[in-house]
């Protein structure tokens, strides 16, 4: 997707590529930190290390384990917080140890032998084996490909997948209270008037479909609530 964006974008001459740094999930598991104003203030220091020669200077000099040591956290919490999207998942099942394991160790030796063994490749088209060769050369998609066939063609119960566990996440999740972390600025009073905005995904105001139909369920309980109190004192003075 990312890949999809930064072609976009040069098509349409933006003059940016578009990407974002798993690096930075590291970050914020570590200190626990997600605000704009750190990423604000991290990018004027950014400008700064690129226009003054000293500030770089002043990094250059930090011994090269310690930068390995904070590599070593840094991708390790980036892992940690890839795995912990299986916790709906039942890890007891032999089906779902044997698709992780799989995919895990099949992401982490196919790239390293495809590398050293690209002219193995030969399609006739030079553009298209430069394109096989790069994606099969990544650990992500060899990994993500091979855990997303054998987790469809393997047959599993829908409890043992995590999908039951999940759906039942995404309804009880709480709609009322609304992330403000994508408002745009100054325009998004007009924008939360705009109702036909909701339904679109990529919009700030995007209502999820689960939350409608709890609403919906919770308009339906509180009038069978209603209707039964009403009933009830009718009962009464009957």
């Amino acid at each position: 997707m990312e890949g999809i964006a930064c072609v976009l974008a040069g098509a349409w001459g933006s003059g940016n590529g578009t990407t974002s740094y798993s690096e930075n999930i590291g970050a914020i598991g570590i200190t626990k930190v997600g605000s704009r104003r750190v990423v604000q203030v991290g990018g004027i220091i950014m400008i700064l290390l690129g226009c003054l020669g000293k500030f770089g200077a002043l990094f250059v000099t930090i011994p090269k384990p310690v930068v390995g040591g904070m590599f070593l956290v840094m991708f390790g919490m980036i892992t940690a917080v890839g795995l912990s999207n299986l916790q709906y998942v039942d890890m007891r099942s032999s089906r779902n140890i044997f698709i992780l394991g799989v995919s895990l160790f099949f992401g982490l030796c196919f790239p390293s032998w495809m590398s050293a063994n690209q002219d193995k490749i030969n399609t006739g088209s030079e553009i298209f084996d430069q394109i096989l060769a790069v994606l099969l050369s990544t650990s992500m998609f060899v990994g993500g490909v091979v855990g997303f066939v054998l987790d469809v063609t393997i047959p599993g119960t829908v409890e043992e997948r995590g999908i039951h566990k999940m759906r039942k996440h995404d309804v009880d999740v709480d709609c009322s209270k609304r992330d403000p972390t994508y408002d745009l600025p100054f325009i998004q009073p007009f924008l939360d008037k705009i109702s036909f905005l909701r339904h679109l995904p990529f919009c700030p105001t995007y209502t999820p479909l689960q939350c409608n139909c709890r609403k919906n369920n919770l308009k339906e309980e509180n009038t069978e609530t209603q209707t039964d109190g009403i009933d009830n004192v009718i009962c009464e003075k009957l």
